[in-house]
């Protein structure tokens, strides 16, 4: 399988053979509530954008299919008002001209209850395309996928955070190189892409609270098992490189 980013978006575009698809992740659809009732004003419906740009993106790129990797919806263990509008109308409308695959996220309980049957719900632990396992990143994968080249991830919400850096707050791709040992009783070098959040807002809440972890990300620096790594922004331009892992995830 064939990927790159689609800069300066937040998205990939994937090609397997004559089929194309655009992967993104955490849209955290509902965050305007949260933010609103912190005092935070959100002056457009972020649903709205990520609609349009979603939509201009899979034409663009002439794809079929669109995998959404989680964190779809924003709170946690419940449904707010804001999603149950939202999430729903997201979906018909993106649906009704490309297939989607969802991939759920920890964010993502009870999401069932607002998804059509038009769009594809796959296991937590993800989807295998041609060599590349596609999941939110929340859990471990399953040892029966081992044999996949490359993992694509997104729950860490990657923002390069360093004070007095113009680049402070930007939302990053991280590109790692590692070995497959770490995660999987195989040996062998493994690519994990770790996508940034599609919700352009969310970095700003990712400055208020502690980040998000994830046990393959914890699992692979706890082995020292990276072998390389890029870090980069959404205009593709490259900002960092193994030194600059512990600010970024």
């Amino acid at each position: 399988m064939k990927i790159r980013p689609l800069h300066p978006h937040a998205a990939l575009l994937l090609e397997e053979g004559d089929k194309k698809y655009v992967a993104v992740s955490d849209l955290h659809i509902g965050l305007e509530s949260e933010l609103g009732a912190k005092g935070i004003t959100v002056r457009s419906s972020l649903m709205g954008d990520m609609l349009d740009e979603l939509s201009s993106l899979v034409r663009s790129q002439d794809a079929g299919g669109l995998i959404l990797l989680g964190d779809i919806k924003n709170t946690i263990g419940s449904i707010s008002k804001q999603e149950w509008d939202d999430v729903p109308a997201f979906f018909k409308k993106l649906s009704a001209g490309m297939d989607i695959y969802l991939v759920p996220g920890n964010h993502d309980g009870n999401i069932v209850h607002l998804v059509p049957d038009s769009v594809n719900v796959i296991s937590s632990k993800g989807m295998v395309i041609g060599d590349t396992l596609f999941l939110h990143g929340h859990s471990m994968p399953s040892d029966t996928r081992s044999h996949v080249r490359r993992i694509v991830m997104g729950h860490l919400h990657p923002v390069f955070l360093k004070k007095g850096s113009v680049l402070n707050g930007e939302r990053v791709w991280v590109y790692l190189q590692v070995r497959k040992e770490a995660l999987f009783a195989e040996s062998g070098p493994l690519d994990v892409v770790v996508v940034p959040s599609f919700n352009r807002y969310l970095y700003a809440e990712e400055r208020r609270y502690k980040k998000s972890t994830s046990p393959i990300m914890s699992r692979i620096i706890e082995s020292n098992a990276v072998e390389k790594c890029m870090v980069v922004r959404l205009d593709g331009s490259i900002v960092g490189d193994m030194s600059e892992l512990p600010s970024v995830l």
